[in-house]
């Protein structure tokens, strides 16, 4: 049972991104997305920060002398949710989730071929190149979807169409290297949650300053000017946000790398599926071909990654070594 238990983390993550991404998507029409990043990360700091404190203090003090990767781990991550909340505002939500999600291992491979040290230099297939090429074709053929007015979202200004698109790219770059930094962090013996305690204090700075300068929680106001309605922001931004990216971390660290990436290749068909019962969107049959397409080319670049590493390591050989030497025997 204990053996399911990442894989099931994995695919509640993967559900509840697609909840939140609808969700969020159809409230950011009447609230600032900056408000909600502003309750979210907020509550996230403090919860992870408190546990962090009375779990394992000494963290802390290791974080301190890392204090290059924690402000290149902020800047990054200020960065990519500011853009990706920006293009949920004016996308369908399954082509944002698409684009971010597909932008990290093309990320990876520009960073390992301009020799940077965040990643290890690596040899590429040629099944890996058709299935990189599978990712890219996809991602250009969701930016025509949205530029010609194909999408489920009905189409806005074209400009602001672009810029969104302009920005997830940011965005879908900006959070691989973000987890990059992250692993970083990781190697040198800082828990996951004193991480995420730290991870999320310039984005809160930034949102902060924004809604200062446009007034009381822009949006929140309209909805009934009350507490509850900001205890209710709260209370799914936890549940939505920041509980299933918690959820996410627990589950990679217990699940084989090959089968969490593969899951996760299914998450933008879960926001397709789950953004039909929003009344704004209408069904789009070019959007879900290219997110079958992403998703297909998502897994077999997975599937022969793994392959190649196990052929590597010998897994392959193992039962016909085994079966050799018991014969010899």
């Amino acid at each position: 049972m204990s053996a399911l238990l990442g894989p099931f983390l994995i695919v509640t993550f993967c559900l509840s991104q697609a909840l939140s991404d609808t969700y969020f998507g159809h409230l950011f029409q009447g609230v600032d997305f900056f408000a909600v990043i502003l309750v979210a990360f907020t509550l996230s700091t403090l919860v992870f920060g408190a546990i962090s404190a009375i779990r394992t203090p000494g963290q802390f003090t290791a974080l301190r002398h890392q204090i290059p990767i924690v402000l290149a781990m902020n800047a990054t991550t200020a960065l990519a949710w500011s853009c990706y909340f920006f293009a949920l505002t004016h996308l369908e939500p399954s082509i944002v989730n698409t684009v971010h999600s597909g932008m990290g291992p093309l990320t990876v491979i520009a960073l390992a071929a301009c020799g940077t040290r965040l990643v290890k230099p690596g040899v590429i297939g040629r099944d890996e190149r058709w299935s990189y090429g599978g990712i890219t074709l996809s991602i250009i053929a969701l930016w025509w979807v949205v530029l010609s007015g194909r999408s489920g979202l009905i189409a806005r200004d074209g400009s602001t169409n672009l810029i969104a698109l302009l920005l997830l790219t940011v965005s879908g770059s900006s959070i691989t290297i973000s987890l990059l930094y992250s692993k970083r962090l990781h190697d040198h013996g800082v828990s996951a949650e004193a991480v995420t305690a730290v991870r999320y204090l310039l984005l809160i700075v930034l949102a902060g300053c924004v809604e200062a300068y446009r007034g009381p929680m822009a949006g929140i106001g309209d909805l009934g000017h009350s507490l509850g309605d900001l205890a209710t922001l709260s209370a799914t931004s936890a549940v939505l946000i920041v509980l299933p990216l918690f959820a996410l971390q627990v589950g990679i660290a217990r699940t084989a790398p090959l089968t969490a990436h593969v899951i996760r290749s299914l998450g933008p068909v879960c926001v397709f599926a789950m953004e039909q019962v929003d009344g704004r969107l209408t069904y789009s049959t070019p959007t879900l071909i290219c997110i079958l397409a992403y998703s297909a080319a998502a897994i077999a670049s997975n599937l022969t990654h793994g392959w190649r590493d196990a052929r590597r390591d010998g897994v392959f050989d193992r039962p016909r070594i085994a079966a050799a030497q018991q014969k010899a025997d």
